[in-house]
């Protein structure tokens, strides 16, 4: 008796129909995926946006309170009421003293910085000439 093969016609057809099916739907699913993705991306947004609305609108509605607004103008801009005496402490000349910490020293021209290797360079001496970089760190 004659043994049948094991992969017929009608297998190999099957065979070609079953994955000319799963590659047209492989495209349509990766796009199904990805369209969940943002949807729930964009859902988070909404949330965020919506959290952010809210949070506006209390301050919108705190800004309508009378006693809220001398507050802040009490607190930012320091006016005050009448009959009232405000006072305002300074700092004694603080400004001035840290412009002066923050002043760097004067960077030396970049062919003063090429001499001043070539001779230590001549004498031997082996030490790199000073350049701003270096001198900030010092």
């Amino acid at each position: 008796m004659a043994k049948r093969p094991q992969l017929t016609g009608r297998a190999a057809i099957l065979a070609v129909v079953v994955c000319a099916i799963a590659m047209s739907l492989a495209y349509p699913v990766r796009e199904y995926i990805s369209l969940r993705r943002s949807i729930s991306e964009l859902r988070a947004e909404k949330a965020r946006v919506e959290a952010e609305k809210q949070s506006l609108l209390a301050r919108d509605r705190q800004s309508d309170d009378p006693n809220w607004i001398k507050k802040t103008a009490k607190e930012r801009l320091h006016y005050c009421g009448p009959g009232e005496k405000c006072y305002v402490v300074m700092e004694p000349e603080q400004g001035k003293q840290q412009t002066a910490v923050k002043q760097q020293a004067a960077v030396p021209p970049w062919y003063e910085t090429l001499w001043e290797s070539v001779e230590a360079a001549d004498k031997g001496t082996g030490r790199r000439a000073v350049t701003g970089k270096e001198s900030v760190g010092q």
